[in-house]
C-alpha cells in the first residue's frame, strides 16, 4: 500500500496518473470535475490505491458519469460496508460545462478520458478530465522518436556543458 504522493506545485495530493492518455490521446483540453464516491472508497483513495488506466468518462442520461474506474476494497470496513470496485461514477460538474463536453463528445474521434485523480488542499477528491482525440499508429511513433530525441539531447548537454 503505497500513499498517496505529494504534488507540491499546486498542494495537490496526487492518487493516480494516466501517463498512458497522453501517449494514446491528442489532449486538446482539459477540465477538473468533482467526483462523487462512497465511504470506503475514499479511505481506499487514501492508501493511494487505484487505476485509472482503462477508465473513460460517457453520457448517462444527460449527466457525465466516470466507467471501469477500479477502487478495490478498503481493508479495515466490514464486509457489508464494501463498494462496488467498478460501479459508474458521477462527476460534478456546471450545467454549462457539462452540456459544452456532452457536445464534444457526441462528435466522432472525441472521448473523455481521465488524465489525473488527486486530492486538493481542502481534501476533496477531483479528477481532471482530457478531451482527446485518438492517435494514429504514425502518430505514436512521431511520439516515441521525440522523446527519445529529447533524452538524447539532455544526455549531451549534460556531459558537454
Amino acid at each position: 500500500m503505497a500513499a498517496a504522493k505529494k504534488n507540491s506545485t499546486h498542494g495537490r495530493q496526487i492518487i493516480a496518473n494516466n501517463k498512458k492518455a497522453r501517449f494514446d490521446y491528442f489532449i486538446e483540453d482539459t477540465i477538473e470535475a468533482g467526483i462523487v464516491l462512497a465511504g470506503t472508497e475514499v479511505k481506499s483513495l487514501r492508501a493511494g490505491r487505484v487505476s485509472i488506466a482503462e477508465c473513460y468518462a460517457g453520457d448517462h442520461h444527460g449527466e457525465l458519469y466516470l466507467y471501469n474506474l477500479y477502487i478495490p476494497d478498503y481493508g479495515h470496513a466490514g464486509a457489508h460496508l464494501q463498494h462496488n470496485h467498478k460501479r459508474p461514477r458521477k462527476l460534478l460538474l456546471h450545467k454549462r460545462e457539462m452540456s459544452r463536453l456532452l457536445g464534444e463528445i457526441s462528435k466522432s474521434g472525441i472521448t473523455l478520458v481521465p488524465l489525473s485523480l488527486y486530492f486538493t488542499p481542502r481534501g476533496i477528491a477531483k479528477l481532471e478530465l482530457g478531451l482527446a482525440k485518438g492517435k494514429k499508429q504514425h502518430d505514436k511513433r512521431a511520439t516515441i522518436k521525440e522523446r527519445d530525441w529529447n533524452r538524447d539531447k539532455a544526455r549531451i548537454m549534460r556531459e558537454k556543458g
